[in-house]
């Protein structure tokens, strides 16, 4: 009796098992779907705490350490290859990159060359550069070169064809001119007061000496 009962019991929990065995059998996981799971646990409170705990310990700050090193190395290493070298020089023939890289490092430069001038040991050499005669000598020869003077050209037409710089010519010529027409309608008005003062003096004088003249007649 007790086997009776016992194999259907047996029976059923097997079965369970071989169920359960089934629904977790590895699935091919979504790649989507994992990365937007793990980013939604990493915004919330209890991953913040978690990636807080992991970079704030000691072996992990010291693993962190070696591998940018190792990363460093590895970036220096690839720039100051041959391949580097060519990778830059095809960026920097780019006009949009070039821009881009200047805009950004713009305010950097404007600060280290502002910090630089203050700075007197900086003056002082490049005090010694521009009166060293062989660098005068150079400077000299670049200024007379055809070279300097073809690029010198060909920089002033392009910087007399920019629309930036025509519009401020422009605005330039405005506003002399409308100090010019102020100018001329004062310097109008004086003048003309100065002839009415004037011609009214003389009536008044005429009319004096005309009447002299009478009372010596009498």
């Amino acid at each position: 009796m007790l086997r009776i009962i016992c194999f259907p019991l047996v029976s059923v929990f097997f079965l369970i098992l071989s169920a359960c065995g089934g629904q977790a059998a590895p699935k091919e996981t979504d790649y989507d779907a994992t990365k937007k799971m793990v980013v939604d646990i990493l915004q919330t409170e209890d991953g913040k705490k978690a990636l807080g705990e992991i970079l704030s310990d000691e072996k992990m700050q010291k693993q962190l350490v070696i591998e940018s090193s190792t990363v460093k190395k590895a970036i220096d290493e690839t720039l100051a290859s041959d391949k580097g070298a060519e990778m830059w020089k095809k960026l920097f023939e780019d006009p949009k990159f070039v821009e881009t890289y200047y805009k950004s490092i713009e305010e950097d430069l404007k600060k280290l060359l502002t910090d630089l001038m203050k700075d007197s040991e900086y003056q002082k050499q490049m005090l010694e550069i521009l009166q060293n005669p062989e660098m005068m000598e150079q400077t000299t020869k670049t200024l007379k070169s055809q070279e300097f003077r073809a690029h010198l050209e060909e920089t002033i037409q392009t910087t007399l064809e920019s629309p930036l710089f025509l519009a401020k010519i422009q605005d330039i010529l405005l506003k002399a001119a409308e100090e010019q027409s102020k100018g001329g309608g004062g310097s109008g008005s004086e003048s003309g007061d100065g002839q009415g003062g004037g011609s009214g003096g003389e009536g008044s004088g005429g009319g004096g000496s005309e009447g002299g003249g009478s009372e010596g007649g009498g």
